[in-house]
């Protein structure tokens, strides 16, 4: 499902990369911001919302290298960021839609504010349809469900398409760890 996901969100604009285990995405997300300017001298910000991956990390050394980078998820620091990063909890390969329970505002932030959305994303968790993720999903937990397909775009002016003018301009989706035992993968 991978190939087909991968297919399907690039056919939208998006930018899928794929790392064999979390360690690996970690680091490729970690070079996205250094090539972003978060590491240099341009001042270019990044924030990261919490979760999983997030946990992991080593927040002393990322201060270090990545000085524009901060955890503190907080309106202004979105919306002053080039870069957010989140989680996702699903992939849909029908269409190369990422999904994630956005409950938390901290994930809708990250996600919509800065220009750059960097999506995480367990290989195990790509699903074939929209059909197979939604028995997954529980509104009396998750009240606000996120459906990202592509970067933000719309051609309601003028019938010019315009991407960003709602969101990201860069939708970039990393792929981490090993397909569900059945589905086809390929590196």
């Amino acid at each position: 499902m991978f190939e087909t996901f991968r297919a399907r969100a690039e056919a939208v604009s998006a930018e899928v990369h794929r790392a064999g285990t979390p360690g690996e995405a970690l680091r490729l997300v970690e070079e996205l911001l250094a090539g972003e300017g978060v590491a240099g001298p341009s001042g270019a910000r990044a924030v990261w919302a919490a979760g999983p991956l997030a946990a992991s990390l080593d927040r002393e050394r990322l201060a270090r290298e990545l000085p524009g980078l901060t955890f503190d998820v907080t309106r202004e620091a979105a919306a002053a960021s080039r870069v957010g990063v989140s989680e996702m909890e699903w992939g849909l390969a029908d269409t190369g839609t990422v999904v994630q329970d956005a409950t938390d505002p901290a994930l809708r932030l990250v996600s919509t504010l800065p220009e750059v959305h960097v999506a995480l994303l367990p290989a195990d968790r790509i699903l074939p349809s929209l059909a197979d993720v939604l028995p997954k999903l529980d509104p009396r937990t998750a009240p606000y469900i996120s459906f990202v397909t592509g970067p933000s775009r719309t051609a309601d002016i003028e019938r010019v398409l315009t991407i960003g003018a709602h969101g990201p301009v860069r939708l970039v989706v990393v792929v981490h760890g090993e397909a569900a035992a059945g589905a086809e993968v390929a590196s």
